[in-house]
């Protein structure tokens, strides 16, 4: 084969036999949470299947992170899936807590520190949330995998009595 390509332009249209893609932080989306240190866009690079049996869809979304008080002052579930983070230019802490047997956020959680290009995958039922970026003034990008609508299908959201403190 001696016939010379051409790149071209990467369009819907044009890459439709190969797959699909998307911006993961569309120009305009609205995201579906938006605080003054996290925005967080679900379900927004397309959706990548697995295989043919059960929920086999991994979707793709993007979590901003900007430094943000070292405490957690809130944590989620999901009771029947994983969830994967990957932190893209900068590294984080996450906090995690055994799975329950009620919805409450359990008593004891740890930190850890996830250097960028580190991918963390968290059982179902792991408490946890939003990364936090660990230097003033930086936002960290984390892409975050878990099958598609889990922000509303599988998530429970809760805070603690009062906040839980964490230091470096």
């Amino acid at each position: 084969m001696n016939k010379m390509l051409t790149v071209q332009p990467l369009t819907i249209e044009a890459f439709r036999d190969f797959g699909t893609f998307a911006a993961l932080t569309p120009p305009g989306a609205t995201p579906l949470v938006r605080g003054e240190t996290i925005a967080f866009w679900p379900d927004c690079g397309g959706v990548l299947s697995l295989g043919p049996a059960g929920n086999n869809e991994v979707a793709f979304g993007i979590c901003q992170v900007q430094w943000r008080e070292l405490q957690v002052d809130v944590s989620e579930i999901h009771t029947s899936t994983g969830e994967g983070n990957l932190p893209i230019d900068g590294d984080v802490y996450i906090h995690v807590g055994r799975p329950t047997c009620d919805d409450a956020i359990p008593d004891e959680l740890a930190i850890f520190y996830v250097p960028k290009g580190t991918m963390v995958v968290m059982k179902p039922g792991v408490w946890h949330h939003a990364p936090f970026a660990t230097k003033p003034g930086e936002t960290v990008n984390v892409l975050i995998l878990l099958p598609q609508r889990t922000y509303a299908n599988d998530c429970t959201v809760r805070e603690p009595a009062t906040p839980i403190p964490f230091t470096r």
